[in-house]
């Protein structure tokens, strides 16, 4: 018998790889619980069951991920390849073939997260400064004599605006002054051109804006330079950014911010029919007061010549009586010219406003109009032609190129399991399945052994 040996190895725990899986599963949720990611997609797929599969990658790394349902229901937009993204995801091992992976809890398009914390910084930031305070806000004139619109020269808000201006209140002049709306070169432009129309001390009130879009659409008007530019403004400034449920920093800084292009054309003007019936009574009320100032006067009148006969003798009251039937005659026609004066001037002002109806600019609008759509159509139709051409020539160009036609000249491409391109003998071993791409289909082989 031997002794037992007292340095004897401990017996030797035996893994399998289900057991090697957990702890590695284990092991990573407890370190990684949740972390945020971005980057590109690839493979994504949308099985029946309404799971979301994909990769994420950059440029020098990729891990598969997966979006499980209710969660990839809730989705507010489609991932597509190529779309960048932020991820909210636990990291975990997919025990089945021992691969890491992330399991998404969150998913937003990145550009569009990183714009909005931008947003909220900026706007923090210049309400701290105080260029949001209502203190500071300035009201619009009651009756704009020249207005300047801060948009594109294309877009459909000068429509809009210039469509509501001519119809309520034809006496304004408007200018459009042109800047572009969206894009890098945006917001030096507009703050320019904010700049520019303060300093011309030349218009009333300035509106700043643009149609609907996108955050990245509308980005212009969150820049810095403009919120600054619209509150150094000499100027009232009204924002109409957008449609009703966009808000902008333009917005949070403007004297008054308008929820549409054509609300803001509301606001700055007055109805020119409502001005007109205002007019006509005052008119009425002018009248009526000199009426009763006639009736007044003449009482007076009635009054001291009464007096005169009482006071004899008549050799003055004769000579008075003359002076008072002169001054009567007088006051008379003075109030007879004041009040044919003031008859003519409201006749005048009345025809102006008949005269500056939107309906006699119907027939012109309507021509101008006719003229556009005839020029974008020919511009329309040019431009499909280019398109056509190039896309022509295009095809051409891929087919050429077409690894398909090489598969139609009898060839074939190989993928390992891996589903990567094998290009060299050793990258398969006997035993190994492959995949065989033909010009009909796909092939699938199984390595027997090399020469």
């Amino acid at each position: 018998m031997h002794a037992p040996d007292d340095h004897a190895a401990p017996p030797r725990q035996i893994l399998t790889p289900s057991m090697l899986n957990r702890l590695v599963r284990d092991l990573l949720e407890d370190v990684l619980p949740m972390v945020w990611i971005e980057g590109e997609l690839s493979n994504v797929a949308r099985p029946a069951s309404g799971h979301l599969y994909f990769t994420l990658k950059d440029s020098g790394a990729q891990v598969r991920c997966a979006m499980f349902r209710p969660k990839s229901a809730a989705l507010r937009f489609k991932p597509v390849d190529g779309m960048q993204v932020l991820l909210r995801a636990r990291v975990g091992l997919y025990e089945p073939r021992g691969e890491f992976q992330l399991v998404a809890e969150h998913m937003e398009p990145a550009g569009e997260g990183a714009l909005q914390r931008e947003f909220e910084r900026l706007k923090a930031r210049l309400d701290a400064e105080g260029l949001f305070d209502p203190a500071r806000k300035r009201p619009l004139p009651r009756y704009a004599r020249r207005i300047g619109v801060v948009t594109s020269a294309t877009g459909a808000a000068i429509r809009d605006v210039l469509s509501v201006l001519a119809r309520r209140w034809p006496l304004a002049e408007v200018e459009l002054l042109p800047v572009p709306v969206q894009g890098r070169e945006a917001p030096p432009a507009i703050a320019a051109m904010l700049k520019k129309a303060s300093t011309s001390a030349r218009y009333d009130v300035l509106l700043l804006t643009r149609g609907g879009g996108s955050l990245e659409d509308l980005w212009a008007f969150n820049d810095e330079a403009v919120a600054r530019a619209i509150h150094a403004s000499a100027v009232p400034v009204v924002s109409a950014v957008g449609h009703e449920v966009d808000f902008s920093i333009a917005d949070f800084v403007a004297d008054l911010r308008a929820p549409t292009p054509s609300a803001a054309a509301e606001l700055l003007v007055p109805d020119a029919q409502a001005t007109l019936r205002h007019l006509r009574q005052l008119r009425q009320r002018l009248a009526l007061l000199e009426q009763r100032r006639l009736q007044a006067l003449t009482q007076r009148v009635d009054h001291l010549f009464a007096r005169l006969q009482a006071q004899r003798p008549q050799a003055r009251l004769s000579r008075d009586r003359e002076r008072l039937a002169h001054l009567r005659h007088r006051l008379l026609t003075v109030l007879r010219e004041h009040r044919q004066r003031n008859r003519t001037r409201l006749d005048r002002l009345h025809a102006r406003l008949l005269a500056r109806h939107p309906q006699q600019r119907l027939p012109l609008l309507q021509r101008q109009l006719d003229e556009q759509s005839q020029r974008l159509r020919q511009a329309i139709a040019r431009q499909l032609e280019r398109d056509r051409h190039a896309l022509q020539q295009a095809a051409r160009t891929l087919h050429a190129v077409s690894p398909l036609a090489t598969l139609e000249r009898g060839y074939a491409i190989l993928f390992d399991g891996d589903g990567k391109v094998v290009r060299a003998s050793a990258d398969v071993g006997a035993g190994d399945d492959v995949r065989a791409r033909l010009a009909d289909g796909e092939l699938t082989l199984r390595v027997l052994g090399k020469p």
